[in-house]
């Protein structure tokens, strides 16, 4: 399941307004985009929903961006109640387990996607959880769903994850967590000499960055 956006300027990647353009910014998250897209098209045997954001506009970017993929438009004011609301709808089609990413670490490596599909379905744990540096977290996965993990929890602060190991302790939901990942997100972030990397793995991403710092 990918959470995503219409990489539309003054939308999207807007805590990277400066150091880039609204216009850059929107380039960079389509370049981020289409590497998640393309990498997780390439994961076998899973069947693949796309959660977009926006109106019938974003329907029909998607329907082109991600042909192979379920389109269905995120529900709910905030991110947890758009989380919850995805997974009930995908559970409710009979699947057995539900993984969510994002498109903020175009260079996730599948084998972090292949591994959190496998500790659900071998009943390793409840929920799998992807921490990331900023203290939130890239990816989460569950069997079956636990919406205490998405209510009340803050959002786009660094202690996302730490709220949300809390929850699922006080609620004796055992909770498997993956390797350490980073997101894009800051002017800092831009810079990373991994996402350059020719085996990053994320080349749509690669070429803006590269493109970008040399007019810098």
């Amino acid at each position: 399941m990918i959470f995503a956006k219409q990489p539309v300027p003054g939308k999207v990647k807007t805590r990277l307004s400066p150091p880039l353009l609204p216009e850059e910014a929107a380039g960079l998250y389509g370049c981020m985009l289409g590497d998640v897209l393309s990498r997780a098209a390439s994961l076998p045997d899973v069947e693949k929903y796309l959660f977009y954001d926006g109106g019938d506009d974003a329907l029909e970017y998607f329907r082109g961006s991600a042909p192979a993929m379920t389109c269905i438009p995120q529900r709910g004011k905030e991110l947890g109640e758009r989380m919850e609301n995805a997974l009930r709808e995908v559970f409710s089609l009979g699947i057995g387990a539900a993984v969510v990413i994002g498109t903020d670490s175009p260079d996730l490596p599948l084998a972090f996607i292949e591994d959190a599909f496998a500790r659900l379905e071998q009943g390793e744990t409840g929920v799998v959880v992807g921490p990331s540096e900023d203290g939130g977290y890239y990816l989460v996965g569950m069997a079956r769903l636990h919406c205490q993990l998405f209510r009340n929890i803050p959002w786009s602060s660094a202690h996302v994850m730490e709220e949300t190991l809390k929850r699922s302790g006080d609620a004796g939901i055992a909770v498997s967590l993956l390797p350490l990942w980073r997101d894009v997100d800051t002017a800092t972030d831009l810079h990373r000499p991994e996402l350059r990397d020719e085996g990053s793995g994320a080349p749509l991403t690669r070429e803006f960055l590269e493109k970008w710092l040399k007019r810098k």
